[in-house]
């Protein structure tokens, strides 16, 4: 009978460090499972337990020291308060603006045009500079305009020739006229003297043939004379039909010469030119420069249709005669943030609302001395849309906005610290407006708030703003 071979119970480090349901599979993966007596593995188990038992309190140990290094450590419990500044929550009348993005233009953008075909010769102003109605801006080579005015001159001389002949034409067929009406009153008288004499035997008969068939004659060569009165009459209609025509296209040859000086058509300041001298211009080019006007200068903005009913309604119940826009006045703000200093006032409402956007377009006037504001500027423009009775007032800066609510630190008549939740309304400058939370009077903390806690003591002084607030 074989006996069992002795089992050291020596382990080494890395298997007293593992825990116990990875030692049994170590045992045996070094052959002592399978010669190993009940007692023997009974010892081993127990002194395998007792090994994770200890790496377990050790382990639990090490996390609790991490915990407490890791703990904020705590004020000295003689430490002073921390200092804070407060203000008081303000209560006034404050005025409500509405701001919209502008667009500057000019109140007139003249677009010059070439009106004839040409080359440029000359440019006979500086860009960008101020230019008065009517001064010159371009030149256009007159020659090709001057020879077709001189052709069109040539034409009216001839159709006013052809006009006196014919009006001479008209004098002869009418002499003809009178002299053949003279013949048929002679030739007509004869046939009257004749036929009773025929009558009666005193003249012949033949004569008084004669003198029948000479009054007949008479008659057609009235006819004949008549027609070409008319004739004469027509040609006379045309000739001066030529003339008209020959009139026209002279002066209209005349314009085109003139059209050769392009002029400015407003007071403004001139762009940039879009031609220079040796381009070859006609009616269908483009645009050789933009002349503007620019004092007073608009703002086109654009508000929602409810703003602009809401604003409309208030000034008609307030003038209760006067349309309210007329009530408006605007201010400017520029792209640096600074505030134009010339207030300006509402212009025109567009005739109708966008149905894609439903929105309105404004315009307003602003004094433009100078010429410094240009068409194509963005700003915003601000006005007065209502005025808010009683409004309670913080700084910006004592507002903390947290997942989209907002709070306040209150500092109470015993110095400690309420950390209380607000609804803000709209924002003035640097300030504000508390819609509900706060009351008048109260002390909130401006500068501070991340040294306090809800409950902590402070030691509050005066907050002292570095620049006064104001409206741009």
């Amino acid at each position: 009978m074989n006996r069992a071979r002795p089992v050291s119970h020596r382990l080494t480090a890395p298997q007293a460090a593992k825990p116990l349901k990875m030692l049994k599979p170590v045992l045996l993966s070094e052959g002592y499972g399978e010669y190993m007596s009940a007692a023997s593995k009974r010892r081993t188990m127990v002194f395998g337990s007792a090994l994770v038992a200890v790496a377990m309190i050790l382990a639990g140990t090490g996390r609790l020291e991490t915990k407490r290094q890791k703990r904020p450590a705590q004020a000295p419990a003689g430490a002073p308060p921390p200092g804070v500044e407060v203000v008081q929550v303000e209560q006034r009348d404050v005025p409500i603006y509405g701001e919209w993005i502008g667009t500057l233009d000019g109140m007139i953008n003249a677009d010059v045009k070439a009106q004839v075909q040409g080359y440029i010769i000359s440019k006979e102003y500086t860009e960008g500079s101020y230019v008065k109605k009517g001064q010159i801006l371009f030149e256009i080579d007159p020659k090709p305009l001057q020879a077709a005015l001189d052709q069109a001159n040539g034409q009216l001389s001839q159709a006013r020739g052809q006009l006196q002949q014919a009006t001479a034409q008209l004098s002869q067929a009418q002499a003809q006229l009178a002299q053949a009406k003279a013949n048929q009153v002679k030739t007509q008288m004869d046939v009257n003297r004749y036929t009773p004499l025929a009558s009666k035997g005193v003249v012949p008969q033949q004569q008084l043939d004669d003198a029948v068939q000479a009054n007949l004659a008479t008659e057609a060569q009235v006819s004949a004379s008549s027609a070409a009165v008319e004739t004469a009459s027509g040609a006379i209609a045309t000739a001066k039909a030529l003339v008209q025509s020959a009139e026209a296209a002279a002066k209209n040859a005349h314009i085109n010469l003139e059209f050769t000086t392009v002029t400015s058509p407003v007071d403004g300041v001139a762009g940039i030119a879009n031609a220079q001298v040796g381009n070859l211009v006609s009616p269908t080019s483009s645009v050789l420069a933009t002349v503007s006007t620019l004092d007073p200068i608009k703002a086109y903005f654009t508000v929602t249709e409810q703003e602009y009913l809401k604003y409309v309604r208030q000034s008609l119940f307030e003038t209760g005669h006067r349309s309210g826009e007329q009530q408006l006045e605007l201010q400017l703000v520029l792209a640096d943030g600074t505030a134009y200093p010339h207030k300006g006032k509402f212009f025109v409402a567009d005739r109708s609302v966008d149905q894609k956007t439903g929105a309105i377009r404004l315009a307003g006037l602003f004094p433009n001395p100078g010429n410094i504001l240009r068409p194509g500027q963005f700003g915003r423009v601000r006005a007065i849309t209502a005025t808010r009775s009683g409004a309670l007032m913080v700084p910006q800066r004592s507002v903390s906005e947290m997942q989209g609510t907002y709070q306040v630190a209150v500092v109470g008549k015993d110095n400690t610290v309420d950390i209380r939740r607000v609804e803000v309304g709209e924002r003035i400058d640097s300030r504000w407006i508390i819609t509900k939370g706060l009351k008048p009077g109260e002390t909130v903390i401006a500068e501070g708030i991340q040294k306090v806690r809800p409950g902590a003591s402070v030691a509050p002084r005066e907050f002292i703003a570095t620049a006064p607030a104001t409206n741009p």
